[in-house]
Formats: structure tokens, C-alpha cells, sequence
């Protein structure tokens, strides 16, 4: 099938973490609210095949997609800005690149030739920038290169950009180059010079940038502009500069006053018609301009890296929007809490999120809290992980199972009221062979879940090899804590509730994956009203210390 799409290639230039996907999720949304069918596509360039078995303090947050990709944690971005899904299709890394080229070469597909970066590798890389654009779904694919200009690892990609340039044809294929523009305090200057080496390192691959988007401090002089354009062969309107923001909801906005989606369009040879980001605006409107405040615990083990836990504190920000306040979100290390602080670290909060993970370091620490919470009526959320631990704290203050606990943190329990799932018992290899992706769950009548979600059947993303030990269900049902969400088709125990406290919900899924501006993911937005009724009920008394 030919392709009708046309491709937009971003790549960054001078320093890492520019916020390539920030910007591309921001020229998506101006263009698909232009009526453009637009989606988004990362190009890694590590060796691993996905960021599933990479540690958070290495990577950040692993994205679920629908589909059960484990990808990169922009694909969370697009996503929340496009409210539009993305898939395997959307996450193509060098692991995976040389993965396939590798088992074609064994299956003999290149017929004794000899496979080389060039034409094999880059290629597979075209082949895969394309299958989005091949399926007639969209208008416009945006393709995010990873890493920065003159890496070795990102040189293979330029060259496939290169050649699919000239494959596409005149209009159909531009770079966006995205750069620094330092401000040097001492001179009082702004100076072009790194983004000049930058766009050099760029054409001497072979690929010219048709617009520079510039990083800044300060907002750039005309005479700058000037001498960007000539000096790195764009027109003048093509250089964009991208201030910082006080959040990155306003870049779409920053954006549009630039001219950005009009420079692409022009240049794509496509009409340009007038934004329509109402929606947008309203949701902006909300988030800058609350009427009040909470502050929610965020408990967890990767808390020093915000990255570890972006979609969570995305999912914060859509749900304080609409319910107009602001979510205040305090992080705090669960290896540090133990019975004798957990009154001091959680006494002040109007909530207290315990966020996913994996392995037994700071286990103690998260049931501490939650036994604290359940027991103080404070609003209390667990996801994947978290639910794991509402349980096991259950069943050994409630229950009386002193012992119990998860074979993944003690394999030898006598009560285990979280185990390996069946079907990964014979599970040897790490890399994307956990449970993945959308799984139908059934909401209980009469739970507080169905009467959040208002439906009586949902579909959310999972990620993990652990469960619900179904054993229990009926003892801890009989104790008060209900299970309120199941998989119609495993009985695998998705939510769990306990009726008697103000809120308190573990899921087994990861609600923060679906949570976009447009869509608020109502677990979270339920989650900020109960714990903003919590703080008008104490009126901000505070639990007493011992």
C-alpha cells in the first residue's frame, strides 16, 4: 500500500533532555486541531529491545500501551496530549531494529548477502517509520529520534531519514531540529554558536533542518533570529523559539504564537487553517487558577527521579484540574518509613498514593503506611504494587496472618495472599513476558468503582507477573475488604475496596497510562475529591504525633 502520509523528523541538537517529545506532542496537537490525523512515533537508539527490563533510575517511567508494548515514557506524552492511543508500532528501538534484521539474515531473506548498517539496518529502520504512515490511518506521522546529533548510536537513524527524505519525494518528508541557545550570565549574551555546530553535525550526515526550534531563557532578539537563518541555511519564520515554560501544557500555546504548525504545513504543502484548543484552554484555565490546595503522599522507591512516576504526576494534574485544585504531590522513600515516623511523614496528608514497582526493597515501609491510613480514614490509592500491599497489610492486621506476605518478597510464606500468577510459572525470560497490556475487568454492583467509572465493564492496562491469591477471597471479604473488580474470563482480582473506610481502592492495572487532558482517568479524579473532602472535614487539623 503506498503511503499518502506525510513525515515530520525530529532530532535534537547540543544537550540531551531539550524536551524533543514535548515539542512534537505540542506541533501534533496544534495540527490535529486543524482536522490532521496525526500520531507520534520514538525511535530509540539503546540496544535494549524495549525500556522493560530497564531500571527506572536509568530510564524513567515504562509506558504500557494498549496493545502491551513496553516503550518509552514520551509515548505517555503523545498520548495525554492527543487523547489518541498509541502501540507497538509507535516504540522502535535499535534492540529491536538489529533483533529483526538478524532473524531475517538466519531465515537466509538476504539471500547470502552480506548485512551491513547500510542498506540493511537503515532499511528496517524505513520500513518501520513507515508502517504507520502504510496503514491509512493518518495525515501526518512525527518521528522523535532519540539521543543527540553526532551520537554514534543515532547516526544509522540520520541516515535512514536521510535516504527516506529522497524517498518521499519533494514536501513530504521535513526535520525539525531542535537546540540550545545558551544565555551566558557574565556577557550578558545569548549565543548561537552551539546550535550553529549542532545544525553542521547535522548536514554533514547529508540531512539539512528545515526549522530550528531554539531552547531559551530569554526571548530571542531578531538580530539572533537573523543570524540563525543565515548561518544554518533555514528562512527566518523557520526559526522557532521555545522559551521556558511554567509547565508543559502551555507549549502548544507557545507554539501556535510562534507560528510552528503554519511553517510545517507550508512546508509539507498542506492548508493552514486556525487551531481549535478550546478544550485545551479550558482544562489550562483549571490547572493555573485553583480554588484550593491538598497535598498528596506519594509513596514509592524510585522518588529521587520524577521520570520514575511521570504518569502518575500527569495523572495528579489532570485530576486537580478537574476538580479545580491543585495536587500538591509530596514524594516520599518507603525504605524510610517504619512504625515509630509513620504519623510524622503521613499525619499531614490529605491523601496517600502507593505507587507500583518490583522486588523487596522498602516492602516494610509501604505496609506501614497503608495499615496507618486504613486505620485513620486517610484516602488511600494503591496501584499494582500498591493494591499488593493493601492486602498483605490487611491480612496480617485484620486477618491475623501474621506471616503473610508475596512469594515475590518471601517465597517461602505459609499465607501467601500474593503469588505468581499461573500462567508465569514457567516464565524464564524478563524482556516483555509479564502480562501486559488491556484486560477486561467486571465492576461489582453496588461498588464505589462502578459508581466512579459508570460502567459496569472496563478495560485498563496491566504490567506484572504477581497476584491476588484467590485462596483468600473469601476470608477477607468476610473481614471487610471486598473484592469489587474481576476479570471475567482468569476471576483474576483486579480491585479491591474496603467498603467501611471514606476511600480506599487497589487495583491490580495502572490507571495513570490512560489519564490524558482531553479524558482525566476518573480513579484519580474520585481519588482528589476524597482526599479534598478529607482536608474540609478535619479542617485542617492535623493527626496528633504520639
Amino acid at each position: 500500500m503506498t503511503s499518502t502520509a506525510k513525515y515530520i523528523f525530529v532530532t535534537g541538537g547540543v544537550t540531551s533532555s531539550l524536551g524533543k517529545g514535548i515539542i512534537a506532542a505540542s506541533l501534533a496537537k496544534l495540527l490535529q486541531a486543524q482536522g490532521y490525523r496525526v500520531t507520534i512515533q520514538k525511535l530509540d537508539p539503546y540496544i535494549n529491545v524495549d525500556p522493560g527490563t530497564l531500571n527506572p533510575y536509568e530510564h524513567g517511567e515504562c509506558y504500557v500501551t494498549e496493545d502491551g508494548a513496553e516503550t518509552d515514557l514520551d509515548l505517555g506524552h503523545y498520548e495525554r496530549f492527543l487523547n489518541v492511543p498509541t502501540s507497538q508500532a509507535n516504540n522502535v528501538t535499535t534492540g529491536r531494529i538489529y533483533q529483526s534484521v538478524i532473524q531475517k539474515e538466519r531465515r537466509g531473506e538476504f539471500l547470502g548477502k552480506t548485512v551491513q548498517v547500510v542498506p540493511h539496518i537503515t532499511d528496517e529502520i524505513k520500513e518501520r517509520i513507515q508502517i504507520l504512515g502504510k496503514s491509512g490511518d493518518y495525515d501526518i506521522i512525527i518521528t522523535e529520534i532519540g539521543g543527540t546529533v553526532g551520537d554514534i548510536e543515532s547516526l544509522p537513524y540520520v541516515e535512514a531519514v536521510r535516504q527516506l527524505r529522497w524517498d518521499l519525494g519533494e514536501n513530504n518528508g521535513i526535520v525539525i531540529h531542535l537546540t540550545l541557545i545558551p544565555y551566558l550570565a557574565a556577557a550578558g549574551e545569548l549565543k548561537t554558536k552551539p546550535t550553529q555546530h549542532s545544525v553542521k553535525t547535522l548536514m554533514e550526515s547529508g540531512v539539512q533542518a528545515d526549522i530550528l526550534v531554539c531552547r531559551t531563557e530569554h526571548d530571542l532578539p531578531n538580530d539572533i533570529r537573523r543570524k540563525l537563518a543565515l548561518f544554518c541555511n533555514v528562512r527566518e519564520e523557520a526559526v522557532i523559539q521555545s522559551i521556558d515554560a511554567s509547565t508543559i501544557y502551555d507549549v502548544p500555546n507557545l507554539m501556535l504564537e510562534q507560528g510552528l504548525d503554519k511553517v510545517v504545513l507550508k512546508k509539507l504543502a498542506l492548508e493552514s487553517s486556525t487551531p481549535d484548543i478550546t478544550r485545551w484552554n479550558q482544562f489550562l484555565t483549571r490547572h493555573k487558577n485553583p480554588k484550593t490546595e491538598i497535598t498528596i503522599g506519594l509513596i514509592g522507591k524510585y522518588v529521587e527521579l520524577q521520570d520514575s512516576y511521570k504518569s502518575i504526576l500527569e495523572a495528579f494534574i489532570h485530576a486537580g484540574a478537574e476538580n479545580e485544585v491543585k495536587v500538591n504531590v509530596e514524594s516520599i522513600h518507603s525504605e524510610y518509613i517504619n512504625k515509630d515516623n509513620v504519623k510524622l511523614k503521613l499525619g499531614h496528608l490529605d491523601g496517600v498514593l502507593v505507587a507500583p514497582g518490583f522486588g523487596e526493597r522498602g516492602i516494610e515501609g509501604k505496609i506501614d503506611a497503608v495499615q496507618f491510613v486504613r486505620e485513620n480514614n486517610i484516602p488511600y490509592f494503591g496501584i499494582c504494587l500498591g493494591m499488593q500491599m493493601a492486602v498483605i497489610e490487611f491480612a496480617r492486621n485484620v486477618l491475623g496472618l501474621s506471616d503473610a506476605d508475596s512469594t515475590e518478597m518471601t517465597p517461602e510464606t505459609t499465607n501467601p495472599v500474593i503469588d505468581l500468577m499461573e500462567d508465569q510459572k514457567d516464565v524464564t525470560d524478563k524482556g516483555g513476558t509479564m502480562r501486559l497490556g488491556a484486560w477486561a475487568c467486571d465492576l461489582k454492583i453496588g461498588s464505589a468503582v462502578r459508581d466512579i467509572y459508570k460502567a459496569e465493564t472496563i478495560t485498563e492496562r496491566h504490567r506484572h507477573r504477581y497476584e491476588f491469591n484467590g485462596k483468600y477471597k473469601e476470608a477477607m471479604e468476610a473481614a471487610g475488604m471486598i473484592a469489587t473488580g474481576l476479570n471475567p474470563d482468569t476471576g483474576l482480582v483486579e480491585i479491591v475496596e474496603v467498603p467501611a473506610h471514606p476511600f480506599f481502592v487497589g487495583v491490580q492495572y495502572h490507571p495513570e497510562y490512560k489519564s490524558t487532558v482531553a479524558n482525566p482517568h476518573p480513579l484519580f479524579v474520585a481519588f482528589v475529591k476524597a482526599a479534598l473532602s478529607y482536608k474540609i472535614k478535619n479542617a485542617g487539623v492535623k493527626i496528633a504525633q504520639n
